[in-house]
């Protein structure tokens, strides 16, 4: 027979079981509980985008269109559809889902705290730029409606973000996007990168090796159904169609052309002169800081000093002191090359 003791060491025991399990926000019950929550908040949000997306491109998905881009069980993604379409998110159109105006203005929501992130990331971060997609997809479930409108207001209010995509609005305007895909343009067309589609996530990344930049000018030379060739900032871009296409350009008029001389610092050769113009909108936050304190600044003279046996870093000459910086900080520094007129003659 047991002791009074055993049964009160017993009934403590049990106790204590039930408070880790049920104690009020904190148990594993509610732990789970808020978790499947979130999971389910967070898989809705996604539908919303993916239908969004796919609606702006002029494109219906359905059930089995959503099952198949997701490695979520079909049986919960089906369970979610049915309560999306219970909270009049969506409705069934022949078969494909629909956005309502409910759903429209959630996804719109989403799409901003998105957008806003990749703009804060871009802005006040280290964080290199293949990595702001994929940081910003975790964190626009995580913001409410008045922390989004503080990111907002501490970014300015910015209407794009850095692939050059509107930024809607607190109430869900959104501006579209001007120009057409690269590819669209004849040979001899000028134009200025004004948006550069981060998905798919291969052509992206491809994109970003070849150090292309909103904002910069490109001359295309050539283009035919195997490649595209363009010149921009010195350099020289060969192009698979299909890569192009995630480029869009502004074309511009003869009197917005103002580039044809432009080059990045990385191309100045020994024994030339150049002025900087600018500093590219690519370089943000603390290198573009830094490259102001240091005197790449607007009209200054500047020519190559010395050249490190690997070239690079180099060292530049710029108000008779000499600045060394490596190459990828230089490509972003715009200049003007010089003409010599006693090697012209």
């Amino acid at each position: 027979m047991e002791s009074p003791l055993t049964y009160l060491l017993y009934f403590l025991l049990i106790i204590t079981g039930l408070i880790v399990v049920f104690y009020p926000n904190g148990g594993i019950y509610w732990r789970l509980k808020n978790s499947f929550k979130n999971d389910s908040k967070t898989l809705i949000e996604d539908i919303l985008k993916k239908l969004y997306h796919a609606e702006d491109g002029g494109n219906s998905l359905s059930t089995n269109d959503i099952i198949s881009s997701t490695n979520i069980r079909p049986k919960i993604i089906i369970e979610i559809i049915a309560q999306m379409k219970a909270n009049e998110l969506i409705n069934f159109n022949n078969g494909n889902i629909k956005l309502t105006e409910n759903g429209m203005d959630y996804a719109l929501k989403i799409i901003r705290v998105h957008r806003l992130w990749e703009k804060y990331l871009s802005e006040k971060t280290g964080f290199d730029k293949k990595d702001w997609h994929d940081i910003a997809e975790k964190m626009e479930h995580k913001l409410d409606s008045q922390q989004t409108k503080e990111l907002a207001n501490d970014l300015g209010n910015p209407r794009f973000d850095p692939h050059g995509d509107p930024i809607p609005t607190e109430f869900g305007e959104i501006e579209s996007i001007q120009g057409e895909p690269l590819p669209v343009f004849k040979e001899g067309t000028i134009g200025r990168i004004v948006h550069i589609e981060d998905e798919p996530d291969i052509i992206y990344k491809q994109i970003l090796a070849e150090d292309l930049h909103i904002g910069s000018h490109v001359h295309i030379v050539e283009n035919n159904e195997k490649r595209i060739v363009f010149h921009s900032e010195g350099e020289e871009y060969i192009l698979a169609p299909i890569v192009a296409n995630n480029i869009t350009i502004l074309q511009l008029l003869k009197e917005e052309i103002s580039e044809e001389n432009t080059f990045r610092l990385s191309n100045l050769k020994e024994n030339e002169q150049a002025k900087i113009i600018g500093i590219s909108n690519e370089c943000r936050g603390e290198i573009r800081r830094r490259l102001l304190d240091l005197g790449f600044v607007l009209n200054t003279k500047i020519e190559l000093d010395l050249i490190s046996p690997m070239n690079n870093p180099r060292s530049y000459l710029v108000r008779d002191t000499a600045i060394a910086i490596r190459n990828e900080q230089a490509k972003y520094i715009l200049i003007e090359k010089i003409k010599n007129d006693a090697n012209s003659n």
